[in-house]
């Protein structure tokens, strides 16, 4: 699966940070069933063996719906279950070295902060790139703000898709109307929400409008 464009219109990032009595996996699948195109599944506290186990019921529970599952930042687990995908941030293994030990197949996603970050990951193999903060975030305190102008500049620097990423909602997605993203990654604009599916069907109307 290489042309990956429409599978990163709404690309919902896990955070368990939201849970509210309900389990990581009822929360993905709702949001699927309200129009996630894409899921990155990451997991920061859990030991490798809880996350190699919930990555494998992820990745059936995405399959079932016909939607990539990408696992963040551990490339071992993302093997080991045949992901999808696996994305890199740039304090993690180069994509370079990435790209290697996953072969041509598997989905590669990078973190573009600058022009030049974001051609190294193009050269490197990267399938697409997730660029921000674009509005700050609420679930890395250390993140930086991204301008509109400098997310612009990254998508028009490269061939490959650009995902937005950084306190995206549903009240400010559609500032980013002539960025040239793909899609818009979100997080907290998902899982922190009451009604998980309703959002996610309200913020696949809006990036219609971002998405040309």
């Amino acid at each position: 699966m290489k042309n990956i464009s429409d599978a990163l219109r709404l690309y919902a990032v896990t955070d368990r940070g939201w849970l509210r009595g309900k389990t990581l996996f009822e929360q993905v699948e709702e949001a699927i069933q309200g129009g996630a195109t894409m899921i990155q599944l990451r997991e920061k506290a859990l030991s490798c063996d809880e996350f190699l186990t919930e990555a494998i019921d992820m990745k059936k529970l995405c399959h079932r719906y016909g939607v990539p599952l990408i696992v963040n930042d551990n490339v071992d687990i993302a093997i080991s279950v045949r992901a999808d995908g696996v994305h890199v941030g740039q304090s993690d293994m180069a994509a370079m070295d990435v790209r290697r030990l996953i072969g041509k197949d598997m989905i590669l996603g990078v973190t573009a902060k600058t022009v030049s970050q974001a051609l190294l990951a193009e050269s490197s193999g990267a399938d697409y790139l997730g660029s921000g903060a674009v509005f700050g975030s609420s679930t890395k305190n250390d993140a930086k703000f991204m301008t509109k102008e400098l997310l612009s500049d990254i998508c028009k620097s490269v061939k490959i898709p650009v995902v937005a990423i950084g306190g995206i909602n549903r009240l400010n997605i559609l500032e980013l109307i002539g960025s040239g993203i793909k899609g818009a990654a979100v997080v907290s604009g998902i899982f922190a929400a009451s009604d998980i599916k309703t959002e996610c069907e309200e913020l696949r109307k809006l990036l219609n409008e971002v998405v040309r």
